[in-house]
């Protein structure tokens, strides 16, 4: 019997970070779904769901048959059942995040309790790296290029042109 898990996330684009606790958890699970979470009546990401959708496919392109992207609206844990996953993977990069990810395990514990949720350490050449980080960088013409996968590079100063103050 495989082992699915799910690891949620915005995606806004996909971190080197977040491509570490995808490769690191094949490690431990059969097949990992990449799930974009988004809220229609909320959402003020850079990308579309679709958009991040493709782009997290091209990173994995050679994982394909164990690594797979999709997007969700709605409770992360009736997600997970409906994909046949029994772990939600959450990175952590620091403390700080610490706090924020036991309040959401617990109240998913409490709705689903038979889905498990296991942490993952960034690995330390990423702790520092966040989506919102890479496009305010990305925003003011710094180089990203290292903190997010190459596939993902143009892509995002593209879009960081649109979004960059004038001077």
């Amino acid at each position: 019997m495989s082992t699915i898990a799910v690891y949620p996330g915005s995606f806004d684009p996909i971190t080197n970070g977040h491509v570490d606790i995808v490769r690191r958890s094949l490690q431990v699970f059969d097949k990992v779904i990449v799930a974009v979470a988004y809220n229609p009546n909320k959402d003020s990401s850079w990308f579309t769901p679709a958009e991040r959708v493709a782009m997290i496919r091209e990173t994995f392109r050679e994982e394909k048959a164990r690594v797979v992207a999709d997007a969700f609206s709605g409770l992360l844990v009736d997600y997970a059942v409906a994909k046949g996953a029994s772990v939600i993977i959450r990175g952590l990069r620091a403390v700080a995040d610490f706090e924020y990810e036991f309040q959401m395990t617990m109240m998913n514990r409490h709705l689903t309790p038979q889905v498990e949720t296991i942490f993952m350490m960034t690995g330390e050449s990423h702790f520092y790296t966040s989506s919102r980080l890479v496009k305010e960088v990305a925003s003011l013409g710094g180089n990203v290029a290292g903190l997010i996968p190459d596939n993902v590079v143009p892509l995002l100063v593209e879009r960081a042109n649109r979004f960059r103050p004038s001077a």
